[in-house]
């Protein structure tokens, strides 16, 4: 009965593939590879009916050992097919050749297995075979994630059949050679998963017409493969090489076999982070399968987001990014500024010094042709400068050219491997070149806009600065003209002195805001009554007099004691000058839950409504032959700073009254405010 298991699970693949391959050659006669996948289909029955066979013990053992060598190396041969219709210009030519010496090793091995001991036959049976479905595995991935979304709905299911063989082949070998045996239910169950992949293939064939789509073997997927290959053909050729030490060594055996071993794992490891070995093999398979040396996708997005990446060294990154083109380990740039070109960054080489007028016959040169200039070409048309003959390892100077000007020049050092200078490379490092400039023309656009918005910063500053100071000389200039007339009475000496002393300070904390390391002004707790009662008492020398009324004490706010002194105090100044001598300005404090309320109320001649509308807070326009224009634009907008509103009402010969809303700070008990 357990015999019967394998007997009846090869004979169902037998019998699936014999029906897949009688309507290939009958119904699906002519389709894409049509005769090609019947041979495999047939091999296929074959091997099937040798394996149930074997588990009735009828078949030499060298008939199953075949029948599978040739089994796999029939689907292999499909899925190169279908590659190799669509990859033209020998560009599976590497894996094609790995495919043919692993088969010729492992066919060699089974037809002379007297020529190896049993365990070395074994390793190599177990191994190869591995190898054969890793191969197998890795073209139905190319092939499927190559292929466009056409070409998707087209090999989707004989990708899944075909990879469904190769990943249980693997499977079954990774077993044996883990566990040193044959593991019977795995090898009993191996026919009837064949039997189930068939009718995948089943389903691909009536779309095989679109197989012949085009599909295109991407440069990292084969970079990759090529690499893994390699790796896996050295370790395959280094296990041997370990076992016969491990035969001939005696009692050293088992150590020389781990020594060497590690030895190699090492070695490949070393060879596999060299940059030098990356870029060879980069240039090998571009060079010989492919028609352009470049992925301009790749290439494109990866020099983009070098030089997109966030954060200063932007020059840095533009020499990588221009290195990384031609595989060159390092360069330095040079920018132009002031009539010259000075270096302005280094990659992974050292700080030149070298300076190079913008009017040079280098610069022009370079500049009127555009050219990419091979540094170590002794018949070079450009006029090379001394310093660029003596730069270290000096190989190609990239211009940067942006607007038909010369914006700088990069100087690239000598690849890692040999690399043609053709039309495609150079045509690549120019508009490689022109990109590279917008970005670094874009950021000194934004340095200098930076160093104009930190001036636009300290004018706006100053402008200010000047507005008060005006304000101090005005007060200043009213205490001298009334000095004559009132020096000798006690309070005026006293608003005097005050007046000089406040006056005094408030220069000083203007200077304080002139200078680079001001701190800016920091929002506390204010007593409102007390800011009024300071702002009302400095106008105390004006005529008319300013009236304060507190209408709700304990009003409280957030904000700069300084600056809001300020903007109230200009907003009395505004209706003081704005009143006839016999006439009145009030100041009225009033609040609520949620609001504290100042009104500054005149009878003076008031405003129109289109000046109120058109110009009032319109900066630098003033009626005023030696105003400024800006009070009261800064105090409009520092109110709204602190999340409040200015409301202004007036009408011609009827007075004016500014309205200031500001949020109510409510006090802790414990908390004094200023």
């Amino acid at each position: 009965m357990a015999a019967s298991v394998p007997v009846f699970s090869y004979a169902s693949a037998a019998l699936a593939f014999l029906l897949l391959c009688t309507a290939l050659l009958t119904r699906w006669r002519g389709r894409p590879h049509g005769r090609l996948l019947a041979a495999a289909c047939g091999v296929t029955v074959l091997w099937s009916a040798a394996q149930a066979g074997l588990a009735g013990g009828t078949p030499p053992a060298i008939v199953v050992e075949l029948a599978e060598l040739l089994r796999g190396a029939l689907w292999t041969a499909v899925t190169f097919a279908m590659l190799g219709a669509a990859a033209k210009a020998q560009r599976l030519a590497l894996l094609r050749r790995f495919a043919i010496g692993l088969y010729a090793v492992l066919f060699i091995g089974a037809l002379l297995p007297a020529a190896l001991t049993p365990s070395l036959q074994f390793q190599l049976a177990v191994v190869g075979r591995m190898g054969a479905a890793v191969l197998g595995m890795l073209l139905v991935e190319q092939l499927y994630r190559n292929a466009g979304t056409q070409g998707r709905w087209a090999v989707k299911f004989v990708c899944l059949g075909i990879g469904a063989m190769f990943a249980y082949d693997f499977y079954l070998y990774s077993d044996m050679l883990l566990f040193r045996g044959l593991n019977r239910d795995l090898w009993a169950a191996r026919g009837l998963v064949n039997a189930l992949t068939a009718p995948l293939l089943a389903v691909a064939l009536p779309r095989s017409a679109s197989w012949s789509n085009q599909l295109a073997v991407s440069r990292r997927m084969l970079f990759h493969s090529a690499a893994l290959l390699g790796s896996a053909g050295y370790l395959l050729a280094m296990s041997p090489a370990a076992y016969y030490l491990r035969f001939v060594g005696g009692d050293w055996g088992s150590l020389m076999q781990l020594a060497f071993l590690f030895g190699a794992t090492l070695l490949l490891v070393v060879i596999l982070f060299s940059g030098s070995v990356r870029a060879w093999l980069k240039v090998f398979l571009s060079k010989h399968f492919y028609r352009y040396h470049y992925d301009y996708r790749e290439e494109w997005l990866k020099f983009t987001r070098t030089l997109s990446q966030p954060g200063p060294g932007l020059g840095e990154r533009t020499v990588q990014a221009l290195a990384a083109l031609v595989e060159s380990p390092g360069g330095g740039l040079w920018l132009r500024r002031e009539g010259r070109c000075e270096p302005a960054a280094c990659w992974h080489t050292a700080a030149s010094l070298a300076v190079e007028p913008a009017d040079s016959p280098f610069c022009r040169f370079i500049e009127g042709k555009g050219w990419v200039v091979a540094v170590d070409e002794s018949d070079s048309a450009a006029p090379l400068p001394d310093w660029l003959r003596v730069y270290p390892r000096a190989w190609l100077a990239v211009p940067l050219i942006l607007h038909e000007q010369l914006l700088g020049f990069v100087v690239l050092q000598q690849p890692r491997s040999p690399v043609t200078l053709n039309w495609e490379v150079l045509d690549l490092l120019k508009v490689a070149g022109a990109q590279a400039a917008s970005h670094l023309a874009q950021q000194e656009a934004g340095d200098a806009l930076l160093v104009a918005r930190q001036f636009d910063s300290f004018n706006r500053l100053s402008t200010f600065v000047v507005h008060d100071l005006k304000n101090l000389v005005a007060q200043l200039s009213l205490l001298t003209a009334n000095a004559e007339k009132h020096r000798d009475n006690p309070a005026f000496q006293r608003d005097m002195q005050e007046t000089v002393g406040y006056s005094v300070q408030k220069m000083k904390l203007l200077l304080q805001k002139l200078g680079r390391t001001a701190t800016p002004p920091q929002a506390r707790p204010l007593a409102v009554e007390r800011v009024l009662a300071q702002a009302v008492a400095l106008k105390a020398a004006f005529e008319p007099r300013p009236e304060l009324d507190i209408a709700t004490a304990g009003q409280h706010v957030l904000a700069d004691a300084e600056r809001l002194e300020r903007v109230l105090g200009h907003l009395v100044q505004n209706a003081i000058e704005a009143t006839p001598r016999d006439g009145r300005v009030t100041v009225r404090l009033s609040g609520t839950a949620a609001w504290v309320r100042i009104d500054i109320v005149d009878t003076g001649q008031g405003m129109s409504e289109a000046f109120l509308r058109e110009r009032l807070f319109k900066p630098f326009d003033s009626t005023k032959s030696a105003g400024m224009g800006i009070g009261a634009f800064e105090s409009r907008e520092y109110i709204r700073e602190l999340g409040g509103q200015l409301e202004v009402r007036s009408a011609p010969g009827r007075g004016t009254t500014f309205t200031v809303s500001l949020p109510r700070y409510r006090v802790a008990a414990n908390v004094r405010a200023a």
